[in-house]
């Protein structure tokens, strides 16, 4: 059940108690959901951690009516690398599975987005919407251009993810100059059904309600899947020019810059 819509808190962590919080909502939605793990997990303290968090901003939904000390006031996350940080970190998280040369080469701002999730209670209603909200302050105030990331399908059985991975491969395919590639090692090709076989609605409902929130944006996707077995994810990668965004996002943009 979807609570009535508190009046949010949205801001970034302060502390390592907020931290915990993030880690915490990303527990329950990762791997008690979703049946992820990882080295760095905490089951015991139910903390869902890797190295790159201690480097990374975190937007953070607060729900004030829930207690702080249980770390469950934080209803919605997202995980926020800008690319002036990228060299005290060592890298970006999805390099690991994408050969990021076209955007790390392209000389411009960019801004890696991860880890996003929002608490089950609250899905369906305005947590994803002030999120997007809060990142188009961020976005605005550090003037960034390109926002990128690895976004996952549950599980790993590709065959029964062929209708949605082709149908972004044919329609959403990123330009040239845009266009990451995953990794030979994990790599699965996503152009696995020829257009003409394509059942358009099949593919949408087997696509994350948040893949599609970026295609609607004017988001693109890069070439090629990666199969990650430890968290029981099929990852694609998400990519979206502020240049080329949708004239809609476009819009909202503007008008956010108008008020600030």
């Amino acid at each position: 059940m979807i609570p009535d819509d508190p009046a949010f808190i949205l801001r970034l962590a302060r502390d390592e108690r907020d931290l915990r919080a993030a880690q915490r909502l990303r527990y329950k939605v990762f791997v008690e959901e979703l049946g992820g793990d990882g080295a760095l997990v905490d089951h015991d303290a139910r903390l869902e951690c890797d190295a790159f968090d201690p480097y990374f901003d975190h937007l953070l939904l607060i729900d004030p009516r829930r207690d702080p000390a249980t770390l469950d006031d934080v209803v919605g996350v997202y995980r926020l690398l800008p690319s002036d940080r990228v060299t005290k970190v060592g890298g970006y998280y999805s390099e690991s599975e994408f050969d990021l040369a076209p955007l790390t080469g392209s000389g411009r701002r960019l801004l890696e987005l991860g880890r996003s999730c929002v608490d089950a209670d609250y899905r369906g209603g305005t947590a994803m919407f002030h999120l997007w909200n809060a990142l188009a302050e961020y976005v605005l105030e550090r003037g960034i251009e390109i926002l990128f990331g690895a976004a996952s399908f549950h599980g790993t059985d590709t065959a029964a993810l062929a209708q949605p991975l082709s149908y972004l491969y044919h329609n959403h395919l990123a330009p040239e100059g845009l266009r990451v590639r995953a990794r030979p090692a994990h790599r699965q090709e996503m152009n696995l059904i020829a257009p003409s076989a394509l059942d358009r609605r099949l593919a949408m409902v087997g696509t994350p309600a948040l893949i599609k929130a970026y295609l609607r944006l004017g988001g693109f996707v890069g070439d090629g899947a990666w199969i990650d077995a430890a968290f029981n994810t099929t990852d694609v990668f998400l990519v979206m020019d502020t240049v080329r965004m949708s004239t809609r996002h476009l819009d909202f943009y503007t008008r956010k810059r108008a008020r600030a």
